[in-house]
């Protein structure tokens, strides 16, 4: 029977990952699509984290209903920056950096995202770094090799590979929209930033309200506000805000309900079953997936400086995964610290996912149980 068990929790934990990069593939090609053919960024972000807080909303009253916490202006602070920082600035950049580029060159850059973190972690002295064991040469390393991965795709372009050859109009209008990929490079570059700053942000947060779903579908709605307010500053023309029933509304629904929501609860129940580095592991599926996607469906040619970065990238991240991974068991298990910040929002982000999770520790203080009448 323990046998039976354990390969059930691994074929399930294995399952949910791989849908969890499915999720965040389509979420890519589907945003690269609308994004070139005219979309209204922050339309797309205030209407996709609405219906991710639908979603979330039935998790949060009926897993949490029970547990109260009151919410004081340090809660209400620390959620509008968890916002501001990590969807609206973060998502805005990487959107805007999507649009610029393509789907497989930004999400290289997610990749990074863990490397941002670890790199500030050290710096601000959140983090140590001991360079005698072996474990912190092969996160070092893996860290080294994911920034050259990253210079190799942006600097160097090489020959073009074409997987099909496409006359379809929206391969027309996408190479037509190749204008900037310096501009794209530096959105997508800030958009790492924003999310460094934002795991940082949310082990405050976690700290002061650690309701993960509450603070998941908050979050949201707050992010849907400030997105709706600086949208209208920048273009309040009602035909940018309008929606249709075209591929726009499709790619809403499928962003905020799968590739948020859903996502959302497939990494931490992964993270239940086989610990918070194990999702990691499938990040760069991810990767590879809509590198294939985008040259099959979009006729996307494939590059040989985007493969020579993908391949050092992948190494680098699975180095430095695994440093962090042995570096975890050689020591104590102390308070959530910030150089050990929310390790599934580092996993769904660097994916490509922009899943708004909020994961709590195990022992999760200051959260008052009530009975339920």
């Amino acid at each position: 029977m323990g046998i039976v068990k354990e390969l059930f929790s691994w074929s399930q934990a294995v399952m949910s990952m791989l849908l969890v990069q499915i999720f965040a593939t389509g979420m890519q090609i589907l945003s690269r699509i609308i994004l070139v053919e005219g979309t209204f960024i922050f339309a797309l972000i205030a209407y996709r984290h609405v219906v991710a807080a639908v979603c979330v909303a039935p998790f949060a009253f009926y897993f949490e209903r029970g547990i109260t916490k009151k919410l004081g202006w340090s809660i209400w602070f620390w959620l509008f920056l968890n916002a501001l920082v990590g969807i609206t600035l973060a998502m805005g950049l990487f959107y805007y950096g999507l649009r610029d580029t393509s789907a497989t060159y930004s999400v290289n850059f997610l990749n990074l995202v863990p490397i941002f973190t670890f790199t500030i972690s050290v710096i601000c002295r959140m983090e140590r770094l001991c360079l005698q064991r072996w474990s912190s040469k092969v996160k070092t390393v893996g860290a080294i090799l994911c920034v050259g991965g990253a210079l190799t795709t942006s600097i160097y372009k090489g020959k073009e590979f074409h997987v099909v050859q496409s006359n379809h109009h929206t391969h027309s209008t996408i190479e037509a929209s190749k204008t900037n990929m310096l501009r794209g490079t530096l959105f997508l570059v800030g958009s790492c930033l924003s999310y460094t700053a934002w795991f940082i942000v949310q082990v405050k947060l976690l700290k002061v309200f650690p309701l993960k779903y509450w603070g998941t579908m908050l979050t949201c709605i707050i992010a849907s506000i400030q997105a709706t307010i600086v949208g209208i500053c920048l273009d309040c023309r009602k035909v940018t805000w309008s929606l249709k029933w075209n591929l726009q509304l499709i790619t809403i629904i499928y962003s905020g309900a799968l590739a948020t929501a859903a996502t959302f609860c497939l990494i931490y129940r992964v993270i239940a079953i086989k610990g918070p580095t194990y999702p990691a592991m499938f990040n760069p599926l991810a990767l590879i997936f809509v590198a294939i996607s985008e040259a099959i469906l979009l006729g996307e040619p494939i590059r040989l400086g985007i493969l020579l970065g993908m391949v050092l990238i992948l190494i680098g991240l699975y180095s430095f995964l695994w440093g962090k991974r042995k570096e975890t068991q050689c020591l104590p298990q102390p308070n959530i610290e910030a150089g050990q910040v929310s390790t599934s929002m580092v996993v769904a982000e660097s994916a490509g996912v922009h899943a708004t999770a909020l994961v709590v520790p195990s022992s999760s203080p200051n959260v008052e149980k009530t009975d339920r009448n």
